[in-house]
């Protein structure tokens, strides 16, 4: 693994509400996750896992703290992080998010036209084939089976080529066979390519498949 430092996060809180119906859902977090490292953060619902991966992955600001990525503070303007999301960062929720109407290779395809970046289109047949969805990817998304449909949304997540991955949680939706077919497809990307992953889980299961696992509680970890 890596050493290199690709987030680094210090004194992260986050409330929503005012007065007293404020819930302080992250209490000061501090977390480093490294280049190439597989991370689980586990922890019960409600526990503000979700929220922490929402600002990591620039979908949502904190009320304080800092975080910087792959070296540099992140930018305050909202067009500069919309940038940084679409070319750096990978999402894969427990709801796929695959346009119905269109076949899976199309729904990829379209995910790189979103980010600008057209050119790699061409490479979308190869990540098909190393991931071993070739055949199915012509279906569209009802003609495919649970575990199919997830596989391609990690592909879809995988195109642009990512500096990091989140999994949110991931096999939420899947039979304990497919969950742990998608575990391994994580693994093999994260040895393989050197993807990094960050994972959110509630399950103690499926923590146990990354390289280490931080646990959070009441907006702390544990």
């Amino acid at each position: 693994m890596s050493s290199s430092l690709l987030l680094d996060v210090r004194n992260i809180h986050k409330s929503f509400g005012k007065g007293t119906g404020c819930n302080h859902v992250l209490r000061g977090l501090d977390l480093q996750v490294r280049a190439g490292e597989f991370l689980a953060i586990m922890g019960p619902s409600g526990c503000g896992k979700s929220t922490l991966l929402h600002i990591l992955g620039l979908m949502s600001r904190p009320d304080e703290g800092e975080i910087e990525f792959d070296g540099a503070p992140l930018p305050t303007g909202g067009r500069a992080r919309n940038r940084i999301r679409r070319a750096d960062i990978g999402f894969v929720f427990q709801r796929f998010n695959l346009l119905a109407m269109i076949s899976g290779r199309e729904n990829i395809a379209i995910s790189l036209k979103v980010r600008g970046q057209s050119r790699r289109i061409g490479e979308i047949d190869a990540l098909l084939e190393a991931m071993g969805i070739a055949d199915i990817a012509g279906r569209k998304p009802g003609q495919m089976s649970i575990g199919e449909q997830q596989r391609i949304a990690v592909a879809r997540a995988l195109a642009h080529q990512p500096k990091i991955l989140f999994a949110d949680e991931p096999t939420g939706s899947l039979d304990s066979q497919h969950g742990a077919s998608l575990l391994d497809l994580l693994g093999k990307i994260n040895r393989e390519q050197n993807q990094t992953i960050v994972m959110i889980t509630h399950s103690a299961d499926a923590a146990q498949r990354a390289e280490r696992i931080v646990t959070m509680r009441d907006g702390v970890f544990a």
